[in-house]
């Protein structure tokens, strides 16, 4: 007779035992979170907070910028090229008749260009007919800014121009004619890419840093100790962590999701699906990432300024979040390699503004579990069974 198949009696009893030890693992983190107050700040507070200020405060889009139109030419053409930067949302403009009228205002960053029209405007004007050079003095203490007001002058110029132009009933040619095309993010709203990213930033924070401080207390407090000396097992103690703040952090991704959607009227061109897998890799390695931090930081002093050197920072300033990595040093570029973040902002930027790209999406997701599968390794290998 063969044996019979299938597990036996005392294996189904074991199986049983471990899944209700997992279970009370699972129930006293929920518990843990629902009663403190820390927990709640972090894992629904602070993302909100954070996706307002995101989406309020942070703008690389740039207009009404104030500069100083200086006229020393008074002929009509000149007057009329002036009251361009008067009519335009690019600039709010000022009209003088002298340059040192801005300079002091220049140092002080009260204007942040001064627009020079010269005596010779209308003169040259009128022998070339489709030029007539003008200064743009910019302060170079606002690179950005003083890029955009150069380029703003440039597209005044070309704009007053046409202008001219039709009402001459002449047209107005210039030496190469550009016709720029965007896909994805046609209005090139800078909050359109930066509102997704923005969401990497809150998950690390949720999983790393709040993880690494609950289980650091804990350290402290002596009940992991405790608990090691049950027989709980690593595996089962750390599956039993991970899902009450995996929950947590995708409860949050949802909450800054809605945020995005229903305030900064962000497009989402993707799925919810996409998106909720997606940020299930994500979350497991930011809460990985996390408890590997407690499992070595047993204080949380140390575990949060341990997250923030190890989680936080390289999310900010490597993850694409703000900063392209394709502009970063070689060794910069490598390090942001074994940065999460970086491919959930990639995801999330993709989801957002392009769709379900899934071969966009498989990589960095790839790249995301590898890290995840690193962190949990580590923290298993870290985390003592006994009591030494």
């Amino acid at each position: 007779m063969s044996a019979p198949s299938g597990p036996t009696p005392p294996e189904q009893a074991a199986a049983r035992l471990a899944f209700r030890r997992l279970a009370a693992i699972v129930w006293k983190e929920g518990l843990q979170i629902v009663r403190d107050p820390s927990s709640i700040l972090i894992g629904f507070i602070l993302p909100v907070l954070l996706t307002l200020l995101a989406g309020f405060a942070i703008n690389l889009d740039i207009d009404h910028v104030p500069v100083g139109v200086v006229l020393e030419d008074s002929s009509p053409e000149a007057r009329d090229f002036a009251a361009a930067f008067l009519n335009t949302k690019y600039f709010k403009a000022r009209v003088g008749h002298d340059r040192r009228e801005f300079q002091a205002d220049l140092q002080a960053g009260r204007v942040r260009a001064i627009v020079v029209i010269p005596q010779t405007f209308s003169r040259d004007l009128a022998r070339a007919g489709e030029s007539a050079p003008f200064q743009v003095i910019a302060d170079g203490t606002e690179p950005n800014t003083a890029t955009f007001a150069q380029n703003y002058a440039q597209g005044v110029w070309l704009t007053w121009m046409q202008i001219r132009a039709q009402g001459k009933g002449a047209s107005f040619s210039q030496p190469v004619t550009l016709t720029p095309r965007t896909w994805y993010n046609q209005e090139l709203v800078s909050l359109n890419s930066l509102l997704p990213g923005g969401m990497a930033i809150n998950l690390t924070l949720i999983g790393a840093l709040l993880t690494a401080l609950v289980v650091a207390r804990e350290w402290e407090r002596g009940t992991m100790e405790a608990m090691l000396a049950t027989p709980v097992g690593r595996f089962e103690m750390l599956i039993g962590k991970l899902v009450p703040y995996f929950l947590l952090g995708m409860g949050a991704m949802l909450i800054c999701l809605s945020i995005t959607l229903l305030v900064f009227r962000v497009p989402f061109r993707g799925s919810l699906f996409a998106l909720l897998v997606v940020s299930a890799v994500f979350m497991v390695s930011a809460l990985g990432l996390g408890l590997f931090i407690s499992s070595v930081a047993r204080n949380q002093f140390v575990a949060a300024e341990a997250s923030i050197l190890a989680a936080f920072l390289p999310a900010f300033f490597l993850s694409g979040y703000v900063f392209e990595p394709a502009g970063m040093p070689l060794p910069i570029r490598l390090l942001s390699r074994i940065i999460a973040a970086r491919y959930y902002v990639s995801c999330l930027k993709t989801i957002f503004l392009v769709g379900d790209a899934w071969a966009q999406l498989w990589p960095n997701m790839l790249g995301m579990g590898l890290i995840a599968l690193a962190f949990l390794g580590l923290t298993i290998k870290n985390t003592a069974r006994k009591i030494a």
